[in-house]
């Protein structure tokens, strides 16, 4: 069921996908399989990309919350027995900090018309339908492009004659989009424990934390769902969740958790080493610990003559 007010950002989905495939069309036939696997995988990436201001909103709200965490667990204790005044407390404290509990909401509620848009464009091209501003030549083509085998409109329950129909033979085609959907599954998993792990080391004692191991372990179980979408969809999610994941841990590593000292002073401690110092050594690492250390220079300690007796600068002995 398609939304009509939502039909400008159809429109805008899939004027991006004209662009972007005719953009790999100068160098990959049109029809070629990997032309459309890279227009999707570009086409999320840019998605991405618009929406990581965002992220890092969500970021920097979750990294209050976290400097924040030491003042709400005593409120937590504090007021254990009168839940209504904690949350109170705990919504004040919240306030005062700049932090936004619902900040890492953002960039779900984001993305979700435009998977909503990229799902009613792919389902159009599975359909041979040319809607939403498509030409029926650039239809034609996304129906003609195979990924390993099997056709982009292609869902595992699609029939053995309309997979026929592509070009496609069918059991492969199932392969395919079995293997698809098992790392779709696996990838929604890590990017939610990911975030899980996060949450639960910022509030160990968070009343939400059984609820969110649910979740961390229910997910997975979703992707089942993806068993009925088009391989270009489940494409894009794939390379979602991949980017989430990278995205997240490049956030993590930079802004590692904040430890709370004996005294109840929040401490950050030192950003882990990235990638790319990983692989180029830094200036310190460049110089050997035991390389010989050049010896201090020597001050040079001018002794001003002492001023003799008259007696003895005259020769004369003193009466």
């Amino acid at each position: 069921m398609e939304l009509s007010f939502l039909e400008p950002l159809y429109t805008a989905v899939a004027t991006v996908i004209a662009w972007i495939h005719a953009a790999y069309s100068v160098i990959i036939p049109p029809d070629n399989g990997l032309n459309w696997a890279l227009t999707i995988i570009t086409l999320t990436v840019l998605m991405r990309l618009l929406i990581f201001p965002l992220f890092l909103k969500q970021m920097r709200s979750s990294k209050k919350m976290q400097e924040l965490a030491p003042k709400v667990q005593e409120l937590r204790k504090r007021y254990k027995n009168d839940k209504q005044r904690m949350n109170q407390e705990v919504m004040k404290v919240y306030q005062e900090g700049g932090a936004n509990p619902l900040g890492g909401c953002l960039p779900v509620v984001a993305q979700f018309p435009i998977f909503i848009s990229v799902f009613t464009v792919l389902r159009a091209i599975a359909e041979d339908k040319a809607a939403h501003g498509m030409s029926q030549q650039l239809v034609d083509s996304a129906r003609a492009g195979h990924i390993f085998g099997a056709p982009i409109p292609a869902t595992f329950f699609t029939s053995s004659a309309e997979i026929h129909a592509f070009g496609a033979d069918p059991i492969l085609t199932k392969i395919v989009l079995g293997i698809f959907v098992a790392i779709s599954s696996t990838t929604t998993f890590l990017t939610v424990r990911q975030s899980v792990t996060r949450s639960m080391a910022q509030m160990p004692d968070n009343p939400m934390a059984q609820q969110q191991k649910i979740l961390m372990y229910i997910s997975p179980l979703f992707a089942i769902f993806s068993l009925n979408f088009a391989l270009g969809l489940i494409l894009y999610w794939v390379t979602t969740n991949l980017w989430t994941l990278g995205q997240q841990h490049w956030f993590y590593s930079r802004h590692p958790m904040p430890v709370v000292d004996a005294k109840g002073n929040v401490v950050e401690p030192e950003p882990k080493p990235g990638l790319l110092s990983k692989i180029l050594p830094s200036k310190a690492a460049k110089e050997p610990e035991d390389a010989p250390q050049p010896e201090p220079e020597q001050k040079v300690i001018r002794q001003q003559p002492t001023r003799q007796p008259r007696s003895k600068r005259t020769g004369t002995k003193k009466p």
